[in-house]
């Protein structure tokens, strides 16, 4: 258990030490966030500000998992899927930044890398002989999916990495939900590690592998908060919000959870919904629901404060989590 505390401490030193280094170099070749031109008139002040602050997440999450890991599968398939989102986040910033627009690499080169990235996961899952059956709790059913599984892992991964992406949108935001949806994977394989053996020689390390991972993100993402909290030093940008977005996802790929992610990372769930329901209120309706899409915006053009949102994100990101890990604990034990 040890292990974990370490994980999250180490991440959470490197970020914080490294930190103004990195937004330094940033801040020197100008890798600036560029705002969409409908937002400049609420969000100026954004223009300009160091952005790729993701990839501090990235090494500082990397270092402090990779010395007290046990290797298993499982893990390493998480931390893989959460540099390989990144990595197209990557792709995504460089362009916008070289191109000196808000609009990167095109949607369908997105999908088809966020393809690749499921082929290597799903191998990984067969390789592990997880189940294709997705467990819906409450109701106590198992959906049998067979090879429509895999398929399924892809609107995991790509809505997931998608959402995340759209909640990035003010200072703290996705970083402090971020923080929140891992902590609660974290304390639930801790709570199934624990619950694997009554002998502490003999528990599952993969739920104890899996929670360093979580660990060492949740560290990584604290203290990137330092320089991101309103008024943000730094932006994570799509390095940063896709890798959560993977990360989340393969968690509840790799624990057989995915029915909870929709609470887990319900934020985001949220966040896609509002542009989903504006965009077809708009084309068929001719309306608008919200004054601006995702939600975030709406409360923004509502003159409402940044703090005052990121805040009550983070409540309702809270509560929501709590219902997930109470899901968890009262229903998945039996295949945990």
């Amino acid at each position: 258990m040890s292990r974990v505390l370490v994980a999250a401490l180490v991440a959470l030193i490197v970020s914080i030490a490294i930190g103004p280094r990195f937004i330094e170099f940033l801040r020197r070749n100008e890798f600036g966030q560029h705002v969409r031109e409908d937002l400049l008139a609420h969000h100026s002040s954004k223009q300009g500000v160091p952005t790729m602050g993701g990839l501090l997440i990235l090494f500082a999450a990397t270092v402090g998992f990779l010395p007290v890991s046990h290797f298993r599968l499982q893990s390493l398939t998480v931390l893989f899927a959460t540099v390989a989102c990144g990595g197209i986040g990557f792709l995504d910033d460089f362009i916008k930044l070289t191109h000196q627009r808000s609009l990167g690499l095109r949607g369908r080169w997105k999908m088809l890398l966020l393809a690749a990235v499921t082929v290597v996961v799903a191998i990984a899952a067969r390789h592990l002989h997880l189940s294709t059956d997705v467990y819906i709790p409450i109701a106590n059913v198992s959906v049998p999916l067979s090879w429509g599984w895999y398929p399924f892992l892809f609107l995991i991964i790509a809505g997931a990495s998608n959402g995340t992406n759209l909640a990035d949108g003010l200072d703290g935001l996705a970083a402090g939900t971020g923080i929140i949806a891992l902590f609660t994977f974290m304390a639930m394989m801790v709570v199934a590690y624990v619950r694997s053996n009554t002998n502490p020689a003999a528990r599952n390390l993969t739920k104890l592998d899996l929670a360093i991972i979580a660990a060492a993100l949740i560290g990584a993402l604290v203290g990137f908060l330092w320089y991101n909290a309103f008024p943000a030093e730094v932006i994570m940008g799509d390095t940063g919000s896709m890798a959560l977005g993977g990360a989340l996802a393969t968690f509840a790929i790799m624990t057989k959870t995915e029915v909870l992610l929709l609470l887990i990372g319900g934020i985001y769930v949220i966040e896609a919904l509002s542009v989903i329901i504006q965009v077809v209120s708009f084309r068929y309706l001719g309306r608008r629901v919200f004054l601006m899409a995702p939600i975030h915006h709406h409360f923004v053009m509502k003159a409402w404060s940044e703090t005052k949102i990121m805040v009550r994100f983070w409540i309702v990101a809270a509560i929501l989590c709590a219902a997930g890990f109470a899901l968890f604990y009262r229903y998945y034990f039996h295949q945990a």
